[in-house]
């Protein structure tokens, strides 16, 4: 029968607390590095409506003020795109950095357990190690399900960034496309 140990349950305690420590300093550095990017981008986006406004209130005619509107349209499609991947990239940093600290925290959990389990087997009655050896071995299936289930997932993730940035870039380029034509035509027509 196991005993007490307090030193364990002390230092158990203590890697926890410091675990916890660690996601909440992350947590806050990722919510400081949102704010900052949040108000730099208000900033911009209040420097350019300015901007912005002042040229339009320049135009002295409709075709002027459409070609404005048209080159008006691109930094600001540019912008909106660069942000979302920043704030993108702010997620999937604090998202790793919390499936590290799972995966430590699995792997820690699996040697605790393995340690516990071969304790048992030496104190335990003959024939029991058969019911030893299939716990062991669906612990391993479990971790190995586990590891499966994070291969896929982090495969999942990367085809979804390479979708969005694809599509990204094509909606950038089409807009792009779209603004030059539309441009030239006018002033084709003019």
């Amino acid at each position: 029968m196991s005993t007490f140990n307090p030193e364990q349950f002390a230092a158990a305690n203590k890697a926890n607390i410091e675990t916890l420590l660690g996601l909440t300093n992350s947590a806050f550095a990722n919510a400081e590095r949102l704010a900052a990017l949040n108000l730099n981008t208000a900033r911009s986006v209040l420097e350019d409506s300015v901007s912005s406004t002042k040229a339009l209130l320049g135009t002295k005619d409709v075709q002027e003020l459409v070609s404005l509107q048209s080159s008006l349209i691109q930094p600001l499609l540019e912008k909106s795109v660069a942000y979302a991947r920043s704030v993108y990239e702010i997620a999937s940093q604090g998202q790793e950095e919390l499936a590290k600290v799972l995966e430590n925290q699995l792997a820690e959990l699996n040697k605790n357990v393995s340690s516990v389990l071969d304790k048992a087997a030496k104190s335990a009655p003959a024939g029991s190690d058969v019911a030893v050896a299939a716990v062991k071995s669906a612990i391993a299936a479990a971790n190995s399900a586990y590891d499966n289930f994070s291969k896929a997932v982090k495969q999942a993730t990367e085809i979804a960034e390479a979708n969005v940035a694809a599509a990204t870039s094509a909606t950038v380029k089409a807009v792009s496309t779209t603004t030059k034509a539309s441009s030239s035509s006018k002033k084709s027509a003019a």
